[in-house]
């Protein structure tokens, strides 16, 4: 993608970004009709749907070349990473948007020919804007981010996770797990994969670690994190495909090798 364009477009995004943020905002003491997906914990409102409908309609006007995946249903059934591609996630926290209305994220990640070319996480309620231009380095609202630090280490690290990692499951040795934590500084959990992502890219913490999440939770995490000089892959090691569902960590360059190299390959039981 032609620099000029990349940054007419970012410009473009960055106004949507907070146009969405304002409709969640005029929404948020609303009673919400509150539904379900893949399972029970796996919800959705009308506010998600709406969100994503706003975007939908703004690329079709725009942009009606580019095309959509995303998760509310407003997307195009993708087969290969051609062309210009959005991955949005309208409100990525649910479950946080329902219980707390705060901690969740709107999400937008944009795709020229399979490179990371455009990365937004708004976290409305808190009003940040991180954002992030391919080889433009990475931006929380008008602030640039500094590189992470290649020589952090783990000891003085706080490393995100979720719970499930310490339980007893059919994935990962649990005990590897727990001696992780009880080496690093400390641990959080957030409940929303695109505010990991943000945090790790910030520098307030030194990792993110999940076993599954659909493209829209990383999309434009990963290329903001990738601004700062931080690595994503799944935890094999491996680079993660843009339109795969896959486990993840993200994190400063140090920090992700000590926990791939040193926890995660003797914790798996078997393929995630």
């Amino acid at each position: 993608m032609d620099s000029i364009v990349r940054e007419a477009l970012f410009n473009q995004v960055r106004s949507w970004m907070l146009d969405a943020g304002t409709l969640i905002k005029d929404r948020i003491d609303d009673p919400l009709i509150v539904g379900t997906k893949s399972h029970a914990n796996d919800l959705v409102t009308e506010v998600d749907q709406e969100v994503e409908k706003f975007f939908s309609e703004k690329i079709k006007q725009y942009y009606e070349d580019h095309l959509l995946l995303s998760e509310e249903g407003y997307g195009d059934d993708l087969q290969d990473t051609n062309g210009t591609i959005w991955i949005i996630d309208p409100i990525d926290g649910t479950m946080n948007f329902v219980n707390q209305r705060r901690n969740f994220a709107i999400s937008v990640g944009i795709y020229h020919e399979g490179i990371g070319e455009i990365g937004f996480i708004y976290d409305v309620m808190a009003n940040n804007l991180y954002s992030a231009m391919r080889d433009g380095g990475a931006f929380k609202n008008d602030r640039k981010l500094p590189m992470l630090n290649p020589e952090a280490n783990l000891e003085e690290s706080i490393i995100c996770l979720n719970h499930y990692w310490l339980c007893e499951n059919n994935i990962v040795n649990e005990k590897v797990m727990q001696s992780l934590v009880k080496r690093a500084r400390g641990t959080r959990t957030y409940g929303s994969a695109a505010l990991e992502f943000a945090h790790v890219a910030e520098g307030i913490v030194g990792a993110y670690l999940t076993l599954r999440l659909e493209p829209w939770d990383i999309a434009a995490g990963r290329i903001i994190v990738r601004e700062v000089g931080g690595l994503t892959t799944d935890i094999d090691g491996n680079e993660v495909g843009m339109l795969d569902k896959s486990s993840i960590i993200t994190g400063n360059s140090n920090v992700h090798s000590k926990i791939l190299n040193d926890y995660l390959k003797n914790a798996k039981k078997e393929s995630v």
